[in-house]
């Protein structure tokens, strides 16, 4: 990467309430995120906890990097989001982006379920449920794009294995699926959804990652990248695939561990600041 001019990321990672972990070592998540923008001289980097005043920081900014628990652009913002990219500007989505708020369903005493909101139709996708996090296979549906290029055709990963509903599949581009006929989450795990809405045609494959282009801008996400620490741990369990005995580890990094992740991750750096070269 190389231009005379310096370009700005803006770097969003928090959870919901304000200050809360949500479950995520966030503080760790943000490092990784800064140390990789860090190490290219050219760009400048702000940072924000949540969407509130993304109206202050994408003006004059190339690349939005989100990873989130909890807080989502509400309406207003994400008007100004969408204008943004569809400006030109870049926005790489991680893990939780395509969560937000979860609502209390009627006759049920703990279940919760997934709000969908605007936000949701900008980032092309919405978050319904994932099972314990789990060893699974994660296979590189195109190779050739700029986002997975150097990838091998396929790597592991223990992570949250999360089922998300695309909003308009033909507008993306998959860049990263898996193989999962049914949610295996045991009853009373995770979130209640009415269907399963992240089968793709096939009955079996399920998007993990994609792009899309809106307007002069595009957009990214990827599923993959759950990590907890003693203090931000929620898990009740694991699969056995992660741990024999189930008990969840304290300290979890998951994808991030993975050459195939890091690779991922300097990818996006370059796809993002790419339209300001």
């Amino acid at each position: 990467m190389s231009t005379s001019d310096p370009i700005r990321a803006h770097v969003i990672t928090g959870g919901f309430p304000v200050g809360s972990p949500a479950g995520h070592d966030m503080d760790y998540a943000r490092l990784r995120l800064l140390e990789l923008l860090g190490s290219h001289d050219e760009i400048r980097t702000t940072v924000a906890g949540d969407f509130t005043d993304i109206d202050k920081w994408l003006p004059g900014c190339q690349f939005l990097v989100t990873y989130t628990a909890g807080p989502f652009a509400n309406d207003e913002q994400n008007e100004i989001l969408r204008d943004w990219i569809e400006a030109g500007g870049r926005w790489f989505g991680l893990h939780g982006t395509s969560g937000g708020r979860a609502v209390r369903v009627d006759g049920e005493r703990r279940g919760r379920k997934m709000l969908k909101t605007s936000h949701h139709a900008t980032l092309g996708s919405f978050f319904l449920n994932h099972p314990p996090v789990r060893k699974f296979r994660v296979d590189v549906a195109n190779t050739d794009h700029p986002l997975t290029r150097g990838l091998p055709e396929s790597f592991e990963v223990m992570d949250e294995l999360y089922l998300i509903e695309l909003q308009d599949p033909e507008a993306c581009t998959l860049l990263l699926t898996t193989q999962l006929e049914k949610d295996p989450s045991p009853p009373g795990f995770g979130f209640i959804y009415d269907e399963d809405t992240s089968l793709l045609p096939d009955g079996k494959t399920r998007a993990l990652g994609y792009v899309k282009e809106l307007g002069q801008g595009q957009v990214a996400y990827v599923a993959l990248g759950h990590c907890h620490s003693r203090a931000s741990n929620s898990q009740p369990f694991v699969d056995e695939s992660v741990t024999a005995s189930g008990e969840t580890p304290m300290s979890f990094r998951g994808s991030w561990e993975t050459e195939a992740f890091q690779k991922l991750l300097e990818n996006a750096v370059e796809w993002g600041c790419a339209n300001a070269q």
